[in-house]
């Protein structure tokens, strides 16, 4: 049973970009249309590019939120949120409609919208993945907690099996009610992202969607906004890049299992740094790297949060010595008084922790 709960239903002023609505013109576009995306599953090896672009080739890309099209909030969209007298995406009805075969509670939640070949790219290589904007597709999203997920499982959902709280966008602010019959409003700063943005394994069998990894994935990094960077290494020829999991909100944790989920439309840029330049700017890298127009981004990862900070934190002090020479010991000391280690996600079964390492210490 779902519990649904959220402000009144008052229609919204904002048009939802359905699938090709205000694409601009000339641009390089993929919707997520069926034969587009992957549900509960991540690309591999085998899996056949659905677009090809060369590097530094800027992709519009739509996404959609699982949030609304899943199994126990009724795999019916317009159902679910018609108690909120809003629009909703023409491709998370169609997709939630379309008898796509994946299996609740094995499979994960997200949709990833992709993959995308980028010519010339090669294993030992990095992508580099570049959020240059992200739009609202619709004024509106929703935080959930469910089967006893989250930062406190067994004691949350406090009565049913998923508990799903509905607020709205308006501008750059989100606004979501005091509780189920309490009109009184919390507002908070949007800054939205993609939960999801990875290359494809090695291989023939499709990751989950929810543990993140070498290959990306579900990091859930909330500084990941437009103009950040997220560098991963290649793993299979043409990378097979793709995106998914908008949303326009994330506290650091994302406590309750996820963040204000809601649907975007990113424009991603898709550049390759060879190896040898890879290896001189950030060292030997087996994971992901984030690059903000403030700091370095090193990630840790790990089912034990203790090993995944450990993890973040030799990450740092190896990008330290690659890209500025430091000694590791004096790298260390320097993490310690001047950069700031945040918690991305603990409910993704692999936890996650990324530092903040500021680049004009450095100038």
């Amino acid at each position: 049973m779902t519990t649904h709960q959220g402000l009144p239903s008052t229609p919204l002023d904002s048009a939802p970009l359905h699938t090709g609505t205000g694409v601009p013109s000339g641009a390089t576009y993929l919707p997520s249309t069926g034969d587009h995306v992957l549900w509960g599953r991540l690309p591999c090896a085998t899996d056949r590019a659905v677009l090809s672009v060369d590097p530094g080739a800027e992709v519009v890309v739509d996404t959609i939120s699982h949030e609304g099209i899943l199994e126990d909030q009724g795999r019916d969209p317009r159902a679910f949120f018609e108690p909120h007298g809003v629009d909703v995406l023409d491709d998370a009805v169609a997709l939630a409609a379309s008898g796509y075969a994946r299996t609740f509670g094995v499979d994960g939640p997200h949709v990833v919208t992709g993959p995308i070949e980028v010519r010339g790219a090669r294993p030992g290589d990095l992508l580099a993945m570049t959020l240059v904007d992200a739009q609202q597709r619709v004024p509106y999203g929703v935080v959930s907690n469910r089967h006893g997920r989250g930062a406190l499982p067994g004691e949350y959902p406090l009565d049913g099996d998923v508990f799903s709280v509905f607020a709205r966008a308006e501008g750059d602010t989100g606004v979501m009610t005091y509780g189920p019959q309490d009109e009184r409003t919390v507002r908070f700063p949007l800054a939205p992202f993609l939960g999801i943005m990875g290359v494809a394994v090695a291989g023939d069998e499709r990751p989950h969607t929810v543990p993140p990894g070498a290959h990306g994935g579900n990091l859930d990094i909330n500084l990941l906004t437009a103009g950040a960077t997220l560098y991963l290494p290649v793993q299979v020829p043409g990378a097979l890049a793709y995106v998914g999991d908008p949303h326009f909100a994330q506290g650091g944790g994302e406590v309750a299992l996820t963040a204000m989920e809601a649907s975007l439309r990113a424009t991603v840029r898709l550049d390759v740094v060879p190896r040898e330049e890879a290896v001189a700017q950030f060292g030997e890298l087996v994971g992901p790297l984030a690059r903000t127009r403030e700091y370095l981004v090193p990630t840790g990862l790990d089912p034990d949060l203790d090993v995944a900070t450990q993890n973040c934190v030799r990450a740092a002090i190896g990008l330290l010595q690659a890209r500025y020479g430091m000694d590791p010991r004096h790298a260390y000391a320097y993490l310690s008084a001047a950069t700031d280690f945040d918690i991305s996600q603990v409910v993704d079964v692999v936890k996650g922790v990324h530092a903040r390492i500021r680049l004009a210490d450095f100038a």
